[in-house]
């Protein structure tokens, strides 16, 4: 099958796409040898996401721009066939969250970051967590954890040509750069869907495991703006708006299930599966309330995507293991950092454990 080209204006906006790829997606580590430390550590990867004049003291190294919610997730009942895990069993469970923007700069103007994200920890009575990160991207940049190393190495590059050298040698990243360059900006967190885009396994009380990977889709309408209408509504807008849109009322998304079939890549975030695959509603997620970050109730989770109840495990999928270190190294710098983090105030004190 022939190659296909990079979309019109990808390789113009070379510059661009690269700033977007650096802030599109949290940072990475690998574990379970994917590389020797003397050739890739947390910190060096860490340093590639940070912001030229170096990283920002008491925040996450990346997806550092966001506000916290409280809220419930009601579970349908609909998947606890699939997995033992109690968080599928149908009753409500609360969840502390965070939407964000993919940006290692929590000053950032909204209109200057493409990515939307959202994080997410859903407690059930058992005190057993499940914990995830999504993006509203509908495709992951690259397919390896390796890829994705030097795509932050071409992003960062002095040499003009480094993109497009990278992109050449990756036939995947078009479709990723294509979506970035022209898909609406939405106006609202509470209209944008959000993808693990990552492959876990749910594991049945039989032991039978299904692969799937989970959406967030919105009950509330989209609302897209191009680029340049959404950054003239300001650089705080999606905080305002989502928070005087959930004092009117609480906004809801239903988790949708993709359960892939044999052959489907589970290994691949880059690659998306078919639209026929079977699809469960496993309920709904409600947000209640919204809080400020600084001393809000997100401000000091850790959503790290390999914290998982019984039922839910890890895939083939290399992607969350790696994220997990990095997400660890993020975790302790800024909480070493906490008389750096912005607070309410008058108030004072350590990072809650």
């Amino acid at each position: 099958m022939a190659r296909q080209p990079v979309p019109r204006g990808a390789i113009g906006s070379l510059i661009l796409i690269a700033g977007i790829v650096a802030g599109s997606v949290a940072a990475f580590s690998y574990t379970g040898g994917f590389l020797s430390p003397g050739r890739l550590t947390p910190e060096k990867l860490l340093a590639g996401l940070a912001p030229s004049g170096g990283a920002i003291p008491g925040h996450r190294r990346n997806h550092a721009k966001g506000i916290c919610f409280t809220g419930t997730f009601r579970a349908s009942g609909a998947a606890a066939s699939l997995s033992q895990a109690r968080v599928f069993a149908a009753g409500d469970y609360p969840v502390i969250g965070r939407f964000n923007l993919g940006t290692p700069d929590p000053q950032a103007a909204d209109g200057t970051v493409r990515v939307r994200g959202l994080g997410l920890q859903i407690t059930t009575p058992d005190r057993r967590q499940w914990r995830s990160a999504m993006i509203d991207a509908p495709v992951f940049p690259v397919a390896t954890p390796q890829a994705f190393y030097g795509l932050l190495q071409a992003a960062g590059s002095k040499d003009p040509d480094a993109m497009k050298s990278f992109i050449a040698g990756h036939p995947e990243f078009p479709a990723f750069a294509g979506w970035a360059g022209s898909a609406p900006y939405p106006a609202s967190y509470a209209g944008t869907a959000f993808n693990s885009l990552n492959s876990f396994l749910l594991t049945d009380a039989a032991g039978r495991q299904q692969a799937v990977r989970w959406s967030f889709r919105p009950e509330a309408p989209p609302e897209p703006m191009s680029a340049a209408d959404f950054a003239g509504l300001g650089p705080n807008h999606l905080a305002e708006e989502i928070t005087k849109r959930v004092a009117q009322g609480p906004q809801r998304w239903t988790l949708v299930l993709t359960l892939a079939e044999p052959g489907d890549p589970t290994a691949d975030p880059s690659r998306p599966w078919p639209e026929d695959r079977r699809r469960v509603e496993a309920g709904t997620l409600t947000v209640e309330r919204i809080q400020p970050e600084p001393d809000g109730p997100c401000r000091d989770i850790n959503f790290d995507p390999t914290i998982l109840p019984a039922g839910i495990s890890l895939s083939d999928d290399p992607f969350p293991a790696a994220r997990s270190a990095a997400y660890a190294r993020s975790f302790n710098l800024r909480t070493s950092e906490w008389k750096d983090y912005p607070r309410e105030a008058g108030a004072t004190g350590a990072p809650r454990p």
